[in-house]
């Protein structure tokens, strides 16, 4: 009997230490697909954050780039209507960012392109996917580091944080946007001509503008008055404030038509067709190019980059 209820005292023995690992590996189980979960859920939210971040880069971007292209546009309109030069084009686009103003005065196509407005469509995203987004501290930046385009750079404070607390970012934002300037009118040819005559920036098809005899490729370009690039003319900021005296390494010049200039009644002078050169008081010896118009002359030092050197009389 005695052994008996010693069996029976182990099999139960047995079966609660079976019983109590048992619940135990069911706990440590459970502990760990809830931890598992918990860990893809963070996972997954960390991606879509990790996403929205990128979008809101590439929207900065792109706002920043319509809101630059916006600022040379009202820029330009403001040349056309007072007749005089850009004072601070640097200074002008920045006003235009942070206050949608140039000169205090609002400007209705700035609505919806300064940084305030940025700010609360990026805020207004955020909210649906209940993050908070914080971009603060901006900079801006306007150079140009080739000759075709505006390079504006927008450096923020920018932090993003999941309201539950799951993830955040705090970083500097450096957003950079290139507005090309072609098809933008060039104002020294607007302001030079009582704005009889305009020019749109359009960059020159040719490398070579004389081969032997054949002056083809000068003519057209003449003609058309393209642009290419020139170390010793003034690049299109420049131009935006009418600095013809500024030799920049992002330099553009073109060959101003005096026919065109003729057509519209105005006096033609005898001097380099280079347009920072004749709308200059400069007026450095010229020479006619043989087979080209009377009035196209090229001053000594652009002989050589428009290939008609051997053809200067």
């Amino acid at each position: 009997m005695k052994k008996t209820n010693k069996k029976m005292n182990k099999k139960g023995i047995f079966f609660t230490i079976l019983v109590i690992v048992m619940l135990s590996l069911f706990a440590a189980s459970f502990m760990l697909y809830s931890t598992f979960k918990s860990r893809e859920s963070t996972q997954k939210r960390i991606e879509s954050m990790n996403t929205f971040l990128f979008s809101v880069e590439k929207d900065l971007a792109r706002e920043v780039y319509i809101s630059g292209f916006r600022s040379i546009m009202i820029i330009e309109k403001k040349i056309v209507e007072t007749g005089t030069f850009s004072q601070n084009t640097t200074s002008s686009m920045h006003e235009l960012f942070f206050n949608g103003t140039i000169d205090n005065e609002p400007q209705e196509l700035m609505i919806g392109a300064i940084f305030s407005d940025i700010q609360n469509d990026i805020n207004f995203n955020a909210e649906k996917l209940n993050v908070e987004v914080n971009i603060t501290e901006p900079l801006l930046q306007i150079t140009q580091e080739d000759p075709w385009n505006v390079k504006i750079v927008l450096q923020t404070h920018l932090t993003m944080r999941d309201r539950k607390n799951l993830a955040s970012w705090d970083k500097t934002e450096t957003t950079i946007s290139f507005v090309p300037i072609t098809n933008f009118e060039d104002p020294i040819y607007t302001l030079n001509t009582n704005n009889l005559v305009t020019n749109s920036i359009v960059k020159t098809p040719y490398e070579n503008f004389v081969s032997g005899s054949n002056i083809e490729n000068l003519s057209s370009h003449a003609t058309n008055s393209y642009y290419k690039a020139s170390p010793s003319a003034p690049s299109f900021i420049d131009r935006l404030e009418g600095k013809l005296s500024s030799a920049n390494p992002n330099g553009i010049e073109s060959l101003v038509n005096l026919h065109e200039l003729s057509n519209q009644g105005l006096s033609i002078q005898q001097k380099s067709a280079v347009d920072y050169i004749y709308f200059s008081a400069n007026n450095p010896e010229s020479h006619h190019i043989t087979g080209m118009p009377e009035w196209f002359m090229l001053d000594n030092a652009h002989l050589e980059d428009y290939n008609a050197d051997s053809l200067g009389e």
